[in-house]
């Protein structure tokens, strides 16, 4: 699943494509259940409507649109959104197209179909349940020490939790915690103040540096052009050498996810 590292990539290349200003012209809906229920209709309101700005919230594409009105998509498994010629060659994967004034169309391509489109004049509707972005200037070691401060529970699908922090996934969440040397099973209430600031650096740390390699491309080549795999310490690795210390990583399941991690180095 693209975690915010990946909808990150895929934000900055969209706003490289110059869409700004552009009109959607008309949109065509191939897999009718992407498109959630909401207060308008994607076929009727869409049309007409310019794209005032690119962005992203947690795991969110962010289009706001002339008229008070946002188009907002989530990737989900398989997701990805690129821009093309209208005669372009057809994309048998691409669920929703939106044709644009330029003579270019934006795709939403999906081949597992898991995929969610929302159009709304209330953004708060969809990304209201959100916790804060664990990028921005505003979430300091010091809000993140007081948010986590009451939590209990297994850490690592705390970290996950998107109303906890917007944006991080299986991948993040192992990565980070290996980077605090933080076992993924440990109780979020039985952490120290020094691992919680060590997992706060960990978790910018970790997701910055993906960002500057474009992300992560898994072997399954539903996310093109990252790099950052190449980086990975523990995901993906059961059965290889730990970085640091050479003990062979392990896998286990936690809440229905693999996870991976260190013995020796996140006791």
């Amino acid at each position: 699943m693209p975690e915010l590292p990946e909808v990150e990539t895929i934000v900055r290349y969209l706003r490289r494509e110059e869409l700004l200003g552009r009109t959607i012209t008309r949109v065509t809906v191939a897999w009718q259940p992407m498109v959630q229920r909401s207060p308008l209709n994607v076929l009727t309101e869409l049309p007409g409507r310019s794209i005032q700005q690119v962005s992203r919230r947690g795991k969110y594409l962010v289009f706001p649109l002339s008229g008070e009105v946002t188009l907002l998509m989530h990737l989900k498994m398989s997701g990805r959104v690129y821009v093309c010629a209208l005669d372009a060659q057809p994309d048998p994967y691409a669920r929703i197209t939106f044709a644009l004034d330029d003579g270019r169309e934006m795709r939403f391509r999906d081949p597992r179909k898991f995929g969610r489109v929302h159009v709304t004049p209330d953004i708060a509707l969809v990304l209201g349940h959100l916790g804060p972005e664990p990028l921005e200037e505003d979430f300091t070691a010091e809000a993140f020490l007081a948010r986590i401060k009451d939590r209990r529970g297994i850490i690592k699908p705390l970290l996950m939790n998107q109303s906890f922090l917007a944006g991080i996934g299986n991948i993040y969440a192992d990565e980070a915690l290996f980077q605090a040397r933080i076992h993924p099973r440990r109780r979020a209430e039985t952490l120290s103040e020094g691992e919680r600031r060590a997992l706060y650096d960990a978790i910018r740390r970790v997701l910055i540096r993906s960002i500057e390699l474009n992300g992560a491309t898994l072997p399954d080549g539903m996310y093109p052009g990252g790099s950052f795999q190449n980086d990975f310490c523990v995901y993906s690795r059961g059965g290889q050498p730990c970085p640091v210390c050479g003990h062979s990583i392990e896998r286990i399941r936690i809440g229905q996810r693999s996870s991976y991690f260190c013995p020796v180095c996140q006791t």
